[in-house]
């Protein structure tokens, strides 16, 4: 199969201070006493394949390295060693005289949904906003704006500022806006945690619709069961080290008898 994600030998290193200084007397009095710090491994070593039109699931413990690795494949951090590839887009027709020249497959990014609202703008501002820097033009935002609208469920809060949402209405607009654009692949991190039931049934609605386009999707989520209905693979990370790839059911096993271990 024709991969859509390579990762090979992924390692990502932060650096953690001793003593955190949040005020400037704590600086004050610290000023003389010598910063230390730790390293610690959020990822060592890991390498694994995503193949097109797969759902690929990654499972662990909190602080395993999910959501860093989910990080690093959207491009938002950079790894102190290993290689992300991201496969190419089929070729564009051929015309006389012309060359279409194969680009990257693209990516949505469903990570930290709502965290990068402008508060003080109003819910119609920030999806103008949003999707825009999610590579959408003007003319294409206003054709979605109602489908996001009532997908998120906030058609009678449509121009109130968002910081007068609660975080279920604004994680449900970040999700409706990220549903709504047409990507190759899917990073989703714990987007199935988001909103009541019947926002969930929407969610999954969605992954349902992605399945049948042949979309990629990877899947961060602490609900095994999740995993297992949704993803065809996956992996299982710990202390940022791979413990084990396969199936979707075979890794949620061996993740089992670890935590039974």
């Amino acid at each position: 199969m024709t991969s859509a994600i390579s990762v090979k030998s992924l390692t990502k290193t932060f650096i953690l201070p001793h003593q955190k200084r949040t005020t400037l007397k704590e600086s004050f009095v610290d000023f003389w006493q010598r910063q230390t710090y730790e390293k610690f491994a959020a990822l060592s070593d890991v390498s694994f394949e995503v193949n097109r039109g797969e759902f690929f699931g990654i499972i662990g413990p909190n602080g395993c390295g999910k959501s860093t690795l989910l990080k690093i494949l959207a491009g938002i951090y950079r790894p102190d060693s290993g290689i992300v590839t991201i496969g190419m887009a089929d070729k564009g027709t051929h015309h006389a005289g012309t060359h279409s020249t194969p680009q990257p497959l693209s990516i949505a990014s469903l990570l930290e949904l709502g965290i990068g609202f402008q508060q003080d703008l109003s819910a119609r501002e920030n999806i103008f906003i949003n999707g825009t820097l999610l590579g959408l033009t003007a003319r294409q935002i206003r054709r979605l704006l109602p489908g996001i609208v009532e997908f998120a469920g906030i058609e009678n809060f449509l121009d109130l500022k968002v910081k007068n949402f609660s975080s279920g209405m604004r994680q449900r607009l970040a999700f409706a806006i990220a549903a709504h654009i047409d990507a190759d692949i899917y990073l989703c991190d714990e987007v199935l945690a988001v909103g009541d039931e019947s926002f969930q049934k929407k969610c999954f609605e969605t992954f349902a619709s992605w399945r049948e386009q042949g979309k990629t999707v990877v899947l961060v989520s602490h609900d095994a069961n999740q995993i297992a209905t949704l993803c065809d693979r996956a992996i299982y990370l710990d202390h940022g080290q791979l413990k084990s790839t396969g199936s979707a059911h075979q890794v949620i096993a061996d993740y089992h008898a670890a935590l039974a271990g």
